[in-house]
């Protein structure tokens, strides 16, 4: 496990470089793009930020140099967004500022509230705030059988990124999963940061699937549901230096609820400190489940503070009594 390990943290530290090496090009367009001097935004809390936010993106996107786009500091309302590449040059979304949700889950009409899509070279950074206003969701009945939460919007997609670090960001009290990371290759949470109560159902951190070489380094996180958990198709990840409480620690599944999952693959997983959630480190299938492997899963230096089950091999996992 050392050899991969080193592989996986040397592909970290080539895409870091490549990421910087970048950011000082010239080229048409680009540069530093502010959605309040450029395009208007408010942070008055009740301005939509929808419209500013993609036209600054749709601008960075046709550049074919670098780009950085700034929300400043203060609290702007967002009702979504959806940021698709492909991209000719890489960009930089640096939030500053506080962006809310609406605090209505009938106000979504897909379960996700800001989507990044498709995007090679990116970079979300900025020390701000992602707050989905989510309280009111989980009293909504249904939510607990997981009938009503599937629809609910995510806070952060991360879908099919290529080369991308998420860094010095907060999600806060999302409707469902804080972030959600399908089919990406190559990237990395760091002081990652999450913030739900522990009476936030279905709230998971951060949901990998699918994607090669994901990253969590150094993050704090505080939810109802699992700090990380792994689905099918997650391969090379490496989870270091993160703090997990309230919660439902750290899982790999569950697996073998479809046809033809991916295999999960080499997930190492140190320095991981655990207080007053439910489990520690869990691996967990359906019974009856459909054939699929997971193998070369390391855990290191785990440490647990009142944790229900520190250590969990479950191969009938069947909850709500379905």
């Amino acid at each position: 496990m050392a050899i991969q390990f080193n592989f996986v943290s040397s592909m970290l530290i080539l895409v870091l470089l490549s990421i910087s090496s970048v950011e000082g090009q010239g080229g048409g367009g680009g540069g530093v793009i502010d959605v309040v001097a450029k395009f208007g935004a408010k942070a008055d809390e009740k301005t939509d930020l929808s419209k500013p936010l993609l036209d600054a993106w749709k601008e960075a996107c046709a550049s074919t140099s670098p780009s950085k786009i700034v929300i400043p500091k203060g609290i702007y309302f967002l009702s979504t967004a959806t940021l698709d590449g492909p991209c000719k040059a890489p960009i930089e979304l640096q939030v500053q500022g506080t962006v809310k949700a609406p605090a209505d889950p009938s106000a979504f009409k897909e379960p996700k509230w800001i989507a990044f899509n498709r995007i090679e070279n990116f970079k979300l950074s900025g020390g701000g705030v992602f707050d989905s206003q989510g309280t009111t969701a989980y009293k909504r009945e249904g939510c607990k059988g997981h009938d009503y939460c599937g629809s609910l919007p995510i806070n952060l997609r991360f879908d099919f990124l290529t080369n991308a670090m998420i860094q010095d960001i907060t999600t806060k009290d999302s409707k469902q999963f804080q972030a959600n990371v399908l089919g990406c290759k190559n990237i990395t949470f760091e002081h990652f940061t999450v913030s739900a109560p522990d009476e936030s159902p279905n709230t998971d951190g951060i949901h990998i699937g699918r994607s090669d070489g994901v990253n969590v380094l150094n993050s704090e996180i505080k939810t109802g549901d699992d700090c990380v958990s792994i689905g099918d198709g997650s391969k090379n990840l490496v989870i270091n230096g993160v703090t997990c409480g309230p919660g439902h620690g750290i899982s790999i599944g569950s697996l073998g609820l479809f046809k033809n999952e991916e295999p999960v693959d080499g997930v190492t997983v140190k320095n991981f400190t655990m207080t007053n959630t439910s489990n520690g480190v869990r691996i967990k299938t359906w019974p009856g489940a459909e054939p699929g492997t997971c193998s070369n899963i390391h855990f290191e230096d785990i440490t647990v503070t009142n944790v229900s089950s520190p250590i969990i091999i479950d191969k009938k996992y069947c909850p709500w009594n379905k």
